[in-house]
């Protein structure tokens, strides 16, 4: 599934291909999928799209907007799979949930993984969409502060600990299971951690860590193993996935463990994350 950094990536990608075209053709999946949802009929999707231009795409979290001028924003969201751009003359896949050809014969596919939302709103509307109204700042905004980390800790329950602050409840935006691993691992917290047993010295290297994590995944276009708008890799290597259980840990050398805790996956070092 996609996360901020590789949201951030494919709407830099965007922006310097799409603006400007035209909308010849908007078709709705031809893959049908019950966890992709729609709120617009194939019918209406294509009528509302033909002819309209692309303009500057943005992402908040893990949601990226292109507005479709005048008049509409396709908000894509919550979502995995591949969004690709693809030349004139290049072979589209064959199965897809979302596409827009072009009028110079170019094209957009969007095909989702898991579950993911595709949704074409009338400008502004988008801003009252559930998950989207009222988002919390994401780690790249300026004011996601140390003074704004501490408060929202301080506002949450005793009980909740740190793999839910990263992971459930959009109280960080734009983060999930994946980007979640390596943070707990660089901050050396277990994940059951509770939020409300941090010292100050640990809030601040769970800050400092989400930040860096965050910003050093953004710099290499993604994780390794999701794809940007021309299907290449991301380049961020994660420390803390399938593939390291049973390593050893690259400071102690631990041997990796995994866990199942709060609907996923967890890798950790048993001595640097306590």
């Amino acid at each position: 599934m996609f996360e901020l950094p590789e949201f951030v990536t494919l709407t830099k990608q965007m922006n310097e291909v799409l603006p400007g075209k035209v909308i010849q053709a908007g078709c709705l999946g031809n893959a049908p999928h019950k966890f992709v949802w729609y709120n617009r009929s194939a019918e209406e999707f294509a009528r509302l799209t033909k002819g309209k231009t692309i303009g500057g795409a943005w992402t908040k979290g893990k949601w990226l907007f292109v507005p479709v001028e005048p008049g509409y924003v396709l908000t894509l969201g919550e979502c995995g799979g591949k969004m690709l751009y693809l030349a004139l003359g290049a072979q589209p896949p064959a199965k897809y949930h979302l596409r827009l050809t072009f009028t110079d014969g170019t094209l957009l596919s969007v095909t989702t993984q898991m579950w993911g939302t595709l949704e074409l709103y009338a400008q502004g509307e988008e801003q009252e969409r559930q998950y989207i109204k009222a988002m919390r700042p994401t780690p790249v905004d300026p004011e996601f502060t140390p003074a704004y980390f501490d408060e929202l800790i301080a506002s949450l329950a005793e009980k909740r600990s740190v793999k839910s602050l990263l992971t459930q409840d959009q109280l960080l935006t734009g983060l999930g299971h994946a980007l979640a691993q390596d943070i707990l691992f660089h901050a050396h917290l277990h994940p059951r951690h509770l939020i409300q047993a941090l010292d100050a010295r640990q809030r601040r290297a769970l800050y400092n860590a989400i930040v860096t994590t965050v910003c050093a995944a953004i710099e290499q276009g993604g994780r390794y193993d999701e794809v940007d708008l021309y299907n290449r890799p991301g380049g961020y290597i994660r420390l803390m996935d399938s593939k390291a259980v049973g390593q050893p840990c690259p400071v102690c050398g631990s041997s990796i463990e995994k866990i199942q805790y709060l609907g996923g996956a967890c890798y950790f070092c048993p001595h640097c994350q306590t």
